[in-house]
């Protein structure tokens, strides 16, 4: 899989394009300091602008009642109907200036999401979940720049970058309970930082390496199955489709580059010879 073949979807080059994700035939992805939820069309052949806020936007994912949930600004956040709900924002609590940075749906339609310092504090990011009661509970800290997660294909088992430690973790997930233990180094990068991430239907985990032009493929044994390289220095998430299997999206930026290229800050696609799976809308 070394050999793929990139394009973007269009020429906008994002100062930090994220939060890539499939739900549906829909592929998702945020313009994260812009405040910027984006959408495709089903084919690939257009994007459109879903919603503008006043703070960074780093994930967001529809929910059963048609709205979306959000990890932005120092928060989670409903969107629905035009109006903007905050369920918390327990990072406006703390002394150090902090953001939401990236999340993801659970195969059981919880919500997970990040935080960190913007000025990479080390130890000031956390992690976050949020159930069907939208309460939003801190999972996790004194992590530095927390990338992810992604899940495995039947939910038990979580994997989350720490991009400023160059460390995959990987946890064992409760299903019912969304509870972790048996933390694990799963992988360490030594040319880059891990950065988002998703897992094939065979279980293999995705990784975007922010500053080395590559995705890392893993078998779940941590092993490095294969190491891609994409045109464009700064990869930050990549996501497959599970109902168009073959199709692969990475999101790119152009964040602190004196000469970005032709496709840094791109949207790019490739076909690939595996689906990912399937991530269920918010349950909340």
């Amino acid at each position: 899989m070394n050999d793929l073949q990139f394009t973007a979807i269009t020429d906008e080059q994002l100062e930090l394009g994220e939060g890539a994700a499939w739900y549906g035939d829909t592929f998702w992805f945020v313009d994260l300091l812009a405040g910027r939820v984006l959408s495709t069309d089903p084919g690939l052949t257009s994007v459109r602008e879903v919603l503008r806020l006043d703070v960074p936007v780093g994930a967001a994912a529809p929910t059963e009642t048609g709205g979306l949930v959000l990890a932005a600004g120092d928060g989670i956040a409903l969107a629905q109907d035009g109006q903007l709900t905050w369920l918390a924002r327990p990072e406006a609590e703390v002394s150090t200036a902090m953001r939401m940075n990236d999340g993801t749906t659970d195969p059981q339609g919880r919500f997970w999401a990040t935080s960190m310092a913007y000025d990479n504090t080390p130890g000031a990011g956390s992690l976050y979940r949020v159930g069907a009661d939208c309460d939003v509970v801190r999972v996790l800290g004194d992590l530095t720049i927390p990338n992810g997660p992604a899940f495995a294909p039947d939910g038990d088992r979580m994997y989350l970058a720490d991009s400023a430690q160059a460390l995959i973790l990987s946890f064992r997930v409760d299903p019912a309970t969304g509870d972790l233990t048996e933390e694990e180094v799963f992988a360490e990068v030594a040319d880059g930082s891990p950065d988002g991430m998703s897992v094939d239907s065979n279980g293999y985990l995705w990784s975007a390496v922010w500053g080395a032009s590559c995705l890392h493929r893993y078998a779940p044994d941590g092993t490095v199955a294969d190491v891609i390289p994409v045109p464009a220095r700064q990869p930050t998430k990549v996501a497959l489709s599970s109902t168009r299997p073959g199709i692969l999206m990475v999101t790119t930026a152009t964040l602190g580059l004196d000469a970005p290229g032709g496709l840094d800050g791109c949207t790019l696609v490739a076909e690939v010879e595996v689906s990912g799976v399937s991530a269920p809308a918010f349950r909340g």
